[in-house]
């Protein structure tokens, strides 16, 4: 049967998950360790499993999938690492530093720091260039364009060896001439090296946020490319009849070409797939309020959806350079299994961001490493299956992780190992709850209205904890948390973001009149697009934006609406939509102050139909799936407690047990701490409660 599969493959930072679903409803979960210096190879590796594991052969599972779909870190490493493409500038004279001055602005909680280092300039200052020409605030042209300025940089560009070339120039996006002029001579002196136009990629008004973003995009471009081509090329090698789709930051899917030029959108695509997870493994109970938390090796990610929506955030500072790009919001920090424990000048001890990840590992991975990590820890507290992780494959070493435990950190505090271990477990557990509280209290939502989902390799051993800090009483743990966001890949829609700028005042029919033209030139290049990929008017749908703010204020907020025909009595519609927001998000509003738009925004989807719903079969109490006994810590006094381990293979719909406990899956460890009762769904979901305070 052709079209039988559905392949999702999330590459992370120290593991590369595989989700495998078929038309049966069976959906299976594998994991390799990955290679960052050969993202491709942990693919091969991660196939190479999957046949041993099911005897369905490379090429069977790719010739037979109707989608094959990747997350990757690629953009994100080559960011974080400052190895992306050797890039040039090409900005109006005079505005070659705006990357640098980035609005006076300092990073919040640094603010007042004058020893924080300023940013490292992904385009060093030599590969700067500016020249003749102004456009100004009407649109209209102060200064025509000097091509043979654009000569010259292209000339020093060639010089240098520059891979990548942006261009950026003031008001751009009101008169686009300019840009596109700079940007055929580039491609006529410097045919091979990759372009990225200001006005194109990122059509809004805000100069430094635009020339940020391209200059980004324009680092990441040749990354990208290469990696795309290369995965495209394997995947063509084992017979694919669908192109490989890529996972995106905005929370859907893109070709591999769009991927190419659109870098900039493939940075954090990883962790943006997991609130279409929650949502999806939520629906059953109608949960539409939803913190996801998905802790892997190397890092820490939160995501929330509420009523149905995922937060989303443009115009934001990642890794310290501006995106304007919109964005699934996710708030990262390094609190992963490979967090390492120390002690700091003031003998205190902190945990990470500084991460073993997968090369050397934990000291119990045996791998070379001999710092001690929170996996660490949590195999001395008992939680982790001595045996090994993964169903075995890879096996912990007790003995190097005490030894690490003690001598790195026990020692010099003067405690046990068991009692350093619990104070790394709180440690680090402390430091997710701060940014859980990032996203949820900081932005006026009360996590207590939540539930809190599972979603990473290692959040199982933590999620009680989080989630009684929080005050939250509901956790979902699904069986495919390990691979949450690969799982998310396969049941996510293809979708496009078209921008336009809109300097207008929300008064009059000219300006109704205005927006509604924008929106609909936007949505009519959306669906042709995604008609030409295949997709029918019936499976299209559009979801708008308008960036507003009071007339005289120096920024704007994001406004959502539906699509609806914008007329001069929809002014007032979209006035109220804004002074809402206001409120929502600043605690105020001035319905009697004049509204204008800055810019505005249409998300275009076409919808994937879904692989069906994976089943669990009645179980029979689970009893059944008890293995024995394990001496586990729950406190910070290092006292041992005879605690259950479950087989959660051997677990089935309506089978019940209460904490303590620990379900052993394949490849997660859930922790159930006192106080709480799990009861798993035939959907795959294990459904946690609290039923005392502890």
């Amino acid at each position: 049967m052709q079209n039988q599969y559905r392949l999702g493959i999330d590459a992370g930072g120290t593991f590369t998950d595989f989700i495998l679903a078929d038309r049966k409803g069976e959906v299976r979960l594998f994991k390799a360790l990955s290679t960052p210096q050969d993202p491709t190879l942990a693919i091969r590796n991660g196939l190479k499993l999957i046949e041993e594991e099911t005897g369905i052969s490379p090429r069977d599972i790719v010739s037979n999938s109707d989608l094959c779909i990747n997350g990757t870190t690629v953009g994100l490493n080559a960011l974080i690492t400052h190895n992306g493409a050797k890039t040039g500038l090409i900005a109006t004279k005079g505005h070659e530093d705006s990357i640098e001055i980035r609005l006076g602005h300092k990073e919040d909680g640094y603010r007042y720091d004058p020893e924080y280092p300023p940013a490292t300039m992904l385009v060093p200052r030599y590969l700067r260039r500016g020249v003749s020409e102004r456009v100004i605030s009407t649109g209209a042209v102060h200064t025509a364009l000097n091509e043979e300025e654009v000569r010259e940089a292209c000339r020093h560009f060639l010089r240098e060896g520059v891979e990548s070339v942006a261009i950026s120039f003031v008001w751009s996006v009101l008169h686009t001439a300019h840009e596109q002029r700079a940007a055929e001579i580039v491609r006529e002196m410097m045919p091979d090296v990759r372009l990225t136009v200001g006005s194109q990629l990122y059509p809004q008004v805000r100069e430094y946020t635009r020339t940020s973003t391209a200059i980004v995009n324009a680092y990441l471009a040749p990354i990208l490319q290469r990696y795309v081509e290369a995965v495209d090329a394997y995947f063509q090698s084992l017979g694919a009849r669908h192109p490989v789709r890529y996972f995106q930051s905005n929370g859907g899917l893109a070709l591999g070409n769009v991927v190419s030029e659109q870098s900039v959108y493939a940075i954090n695509s990883g962790p943006a797939s997991a609130p279409q997870a929650a949502l999806y493994i939520g629906a059953p109970w109608d949960l539409k309020n939803i913190i996801t938390v998905d802790m892997g090796g190397t890092s820490f990610d939160i995501t929330l959806t509420r009523d149905g929506r995922a937060n989303v955030s443009k115009n934001i500072d990642f890794l310290r350079y501006r995106i304007g790009i919109p964005m699934i919001q996710v708030e990262t920090l390094g609190a992963g299994g490979g967090s390492i424990g120390w002690i700091d000048s003031m003998g205190l001890l902190q945990m990470g961001p500084q991460s073993a990840g997968s090369d050397p590992g934990p000291a119990c991975y045996d791998q070379g490493g001999e710092r001690p990590t929170t996996t660490d820890a949590n195999l001395i507290l008992g939680y982790l299956n001595p045996d090994g992780l993964v169903g075995g494959r890879l096996p912990l070493n007790v003995e190097n992780a005490r030894r690490a435990i003690k001598t790195h950190l026990a020692d010099p505090l003067g405690l046990t190992v068991e009692q350093a271990a619990f104070g790394m477990f709180t440690i680090v557990n402390n430091n997710m709850v701060n940014a859980i509280r990032r996203v949820s209290v900081e932005r006026g939502y009360d996590p207590r209205d939540f539930v809190l989902n599972c979603a990473g390799g290692a959040t199982g051993a933590h999620i009680m904890a989080l989630a009684r800090e929080m005050g939250i009483t509901k956790v979902l743990i699904s069986k495919l948390a390990s691979g949450l966001c690969a799982f998310g890949q396969i049941l996510s829609d293809v979708k496009y973001n078209y921008m336009a700028p809109a300097p207008v005042r929300l008064e009059g029919a000219e300006a109704a009149a205005k927006l509604d033209a924008l929106f609909n030139g936007l949505e009519a290049r959306g669906v042709k697009d995604l008609q030409a990929d295949s997709f029918t008017e019936d499976r299209i749908s559009v979801r708008r934006s308008l960036d507003m703010r009071y007339v005289g204020q120096v920024h704007e907020c994001t406004v959502d609406i539906e699509a609806f025909t914008i007329d001069e009595a929809a002014l007032e519609r979209l006035k109220a939509a804004f002074h809402a927001r206001h409120e929502e998000l600043y605690t105020y509003s001035e319905p009697q102050s004049p509204v204008e738009v800055v810019n505005v925004e249409s998300a275009i989807s076409g919808a994937v139909d879904r692989p069906a719903r994976m089943t669990v079969a009645p179980g029979t109490g689970a009893h059944a799936a008890l293995k024995g006994t394990r001496p586990m810590i729950f406190n910070a006094e290092g006292i041992v407690q005879d605690t259950p381990v479950y087989d959660g293979a051997l677990l089935g719909a309506g089978d019940v047990l209460t904490g303590p406990a620990v379900i052993q899956e394949v490849t997660t460890t859930l922790v159930i701490e006192p106080g709480w009762k799990v009861d798993l769904d035939a959907t795959g979901v294990y459904v946690v409660t609290l039923t005392a305070a502890v």
